[in-house]
């Protein structure tokens, strides 16, 4: 069943949730792992949460009710798949502007639009009117929040990224075609040139930072470097 304008406008009531922003505190730091599909964000999230003891924000991958569907038929189940993760990344807005931990999370609000949103419309998958629809609620939304205190990206050439979807094995990623791989990199590489907010640049195809401490020991000492000016 394809989102009709009632349904669209009952999703604006979660814009209620940015009202609660207002009336908080700003959180301790923010520091967002942004990447292409199979760039090691979880891995590095969840690394990085348990040697600097931050509290990790993870995306819903398992839990996306239409990721299996999405990838079966991109047209028919995109928007409904980025909406459902427009809402989880309200709810995480919510809870990093509530919280006095550091938090990392794996994959930010941003990516969402400038990326995959972008990418099913320039592809065909978005009709106007939802793009149209999403960039509201998402305007909406972004308007009354900062930007991540650090940017981590991690970069990958595509062969890279299938090697580790590969890997990985989930069923849901299997039939991920290369060109949308490819134009996913692409948006990343232009939305990265573009951004204008603290960001560090982690060149992942010759690192191994889960299996080498040496690769994740590269990576620490950066953002060592950028928060406390060391080494």
């Amino acid at each position: 069943m394809v989102f009709s304008d009632c349904k669209i406008s009952n999703l604006r009531n979660i814009i209620q949730f940015l009202l609660f922003l207002h009336s908080l505190e700003e959180s301790d730091m923010h520091i967002g792992i942004a990447g292409n599909i199979g760039a090691g964000k979880t891995t590095l999230t969840r690394l990085l949460s348990e040697h600097y003891g931050w509290k990790p924000h993870y995306e819903p991958v398992t839990e996306n009710p239409y990721l299996k569907d999405y990838y079966d038929d991109l047209p028919r189940w995109s928007f409904n798949l980025e909406i459902f993760f427009l809402v989880q990344r309200l709810k995480d807005l919510r809870d990093i502007a509530s919280s006095d931990e550091m938090i990392i999370q794996d994959r930010t609000i941003y990516e969402g639009v400038n990326i995959f949103v972008r990418n099913n419309f320039e592809l065909g998958n978005l009709s106007q009117r939802d793009f149209d629809n999403y960039m509201g609620i998402y305007e909406t939304m972004t308007s009354v929040t900062r930007f991540p205190d650090l940017l981590i990206y991690l970069k990958c050439s595509v062969p890279h990224l299938v090697s580790q979807i590969q890997k990985r094995g989930r069923e849901s990623e299997q039939t991920i075609k290369l060109e949308y791989l490819q134009n996913l990199n692409r948006l990343y590489e232009e939305w990265i040139a573009s951004y204008e907010h603290p960001l560090l640049v982690v060149d992942c195809d010759d690192l191994d930072f889960l299996n080498r401490p040496e690769d994740f020991a590269k990576i620490t000492d950066r953002i060592d470097a950028h928060f406390y000016g060391l080494f």
